[in-house]
């Protein structure tokens, strides 16, 4: 690659949706953002916190097993940068005389050419990362090519977030010139201007350009959006990323005066809150889905308004053909409810079966018949149906369905209240907003 002039940069953003756990293949995803990069010329290539990794990882960070292919995955990545194309800022797992630290390293030119560490640790919410890693010393810039970068790393810039150290500042008056901030920052309803507001107070303190990179996609409980965004030194949004989408784009920088400043980077509009709640929702459920490996879900369709809506995300969120919904009658489900079950699973294209209950539930009411009279009669058979109802939603259960995925294929069994109760978890926790980052 012919080196630019020294007062031009172009910087890849890699947002990418990286699985926890899964070295080898996040090391496959950091190459190919890295040969995408090189297309679009580019000098560097930045991905999100922790990414060889896998965030957030929890105690599998704790296995030297991990930490060693994590590190032999980034010494890998290293080596290959020997090739000519562009550099790599990646994040993962680090361990430095005995201390296990959340770092961002610089691989440039075949070898790794300096690691900085995490120095703020949230300890709050869905964060543990005071159990796990050690805090890092006040880091000072890396130099790329004469350009002084400071690589403040997630928490280190949410400042006002607890007792922290400014390590914002440090880099600015250590000679900083522009920030890349690698991120692992959860959603929740309206996330995205709370973290810009928390940019604009770094860029105002530091007078620096800052770019946020963040991952997308979901981690059990957690759903990342990735949105990220760039601001130039006057507070003025210098590109910004589409929500819950993977994508690698090559921007354009260049310095006049001393200040470095996007010259051509995309702006993708934001969603709306409620559009953008139930995009968490589906990504959330989806990569649920397909990080474990189910084929598809089987849901308990009543014709009521919650099985309605959890049957509608599920589709939504991995198409008709993964989504099996099962009605299960009563001698108290009505004709409307019957009907209005079949036009759901007609409407939405998915497969649907009916398997009544009644033989199911006197079968167990006769097995009880002998216990003790003084049992709450009325608690114990609404007990029973929904025992029945969960029995006959698992796909191990001995009287399932007919129609069902290939035999051997693992699916996610949720009953109509179940996946409700997903429904409500997620909106409730992305509404929590102290909760997550």
């Amino acid at each position: 690659m012919t080196e630019r002039p020294a007062d031009r940069l172009a910087i890849a953003v890699a947002q990418l949706n990286p699985i926890v756990g899964d070295v080898s293949g996040n090391l496959e995803r950091a190459r190919a953002a890295r040969a995408l990069a090189a297309k679009d010329h580019a000098d560097i290539v930045a991905f999100s916190e922790l990414f060889i990794a896998g965030y957030p990882p929890e105690d599998l960070v704790l296995k030297p097993a991990f930490q060693a292919a994590c590190r032999a995955a980034v010494e890998t990545l290293a080596r290959e940068t020997g090739d000519g194309g562009p550099a790599v800022l990646i994040g993962s797992p680090w361990v430095e005389d005995g201390k296990l630290y959340n770092a961002y390293a610089l691989l440039a030119g075949g070898r790794i050419e300096t690691v900085r560490f995490k120095v703020n640790l949230p300890n709050y919410g869905v964060f543990d990362e005071k159990r796990v890693f050690a805090p890092g010393p006040v880091p000072g810039p890396v130099n790329f090519r004469g350009v002084r970068v400071g690589l403040p790393v997630c928490e280190d810039t949410w400042t006002d977030w607890g007792d922290y150290e400014n390590v914002v500042e440090t880099l600015a008056e250590s000679g900083g010139e522009i920030l890349i901030v690698p991120n692992g920052s959860p959603y929740w309803h309206n996330k995205s201007d709370v973290r810009l507001n928390v940019a604009v107070a770094r860029v105002t303190e530091s007078g620096l350009p800052l770019i946020y990179v963040n991952q997308v996609g979901g981690q059990d409980e957690l759903v990342f959006d990735g949105a990220s965004f760039a601001l130039n030194a006057d507070r003025s949004i210098a590109f910004h990323l589409p929500a819950f989408r993977e994508t690698v784009v090559t921007t354009q920088w260049s310095r006049t005066g001393g200040t470095w400043r996007c010259t051509q980077g995309p702006l993708a509009p934001a969603e709306d809150a409620e559009q953008a709640d139930y995009s968490a929702c589906m990504l959330g459920l989806r990569d649920y889905v397909d990080k474990n490996r189910f084929k598809g879900v089987v849901l308990g369709l009543s014709g009521g308004i919650d099985s309605a809506l959890c049957a509608a995300m599920a589709t939504d969120a991995l198409g008709a053909d993964r989504v099996r919904c099962v009605m299960l009658p009563y001698r108290y489900t009505s004709k409307d409810s019957l009907a209005d079950a079949a036009t759901i699973a007609k409407t939405l294209g998915v497969n649907y079966a009916i398997v009544p209950i009644e033989s199911a539930v006197a079968g167990l009411e006769a097995a009880l018949a002998t216990l003790d009279r003084r049992l709450d009669v009325d608690g114990a058979h609404h007990t029973i149906l929904r025992s029945i109802d969960g029995q006959l939603d698992h796909p191990h259960s001995a009287a399932r369905p007919r129609q069902r995925f290939p035999a051997g294929e693992p699916v996610l069994a949720i009953g109509a209240e179940g996946l409700g109760r997903v429904r409500v978890a997620v909106v409730g926790t992305i509404r929590n907003h102290r909760q997550l980052r």
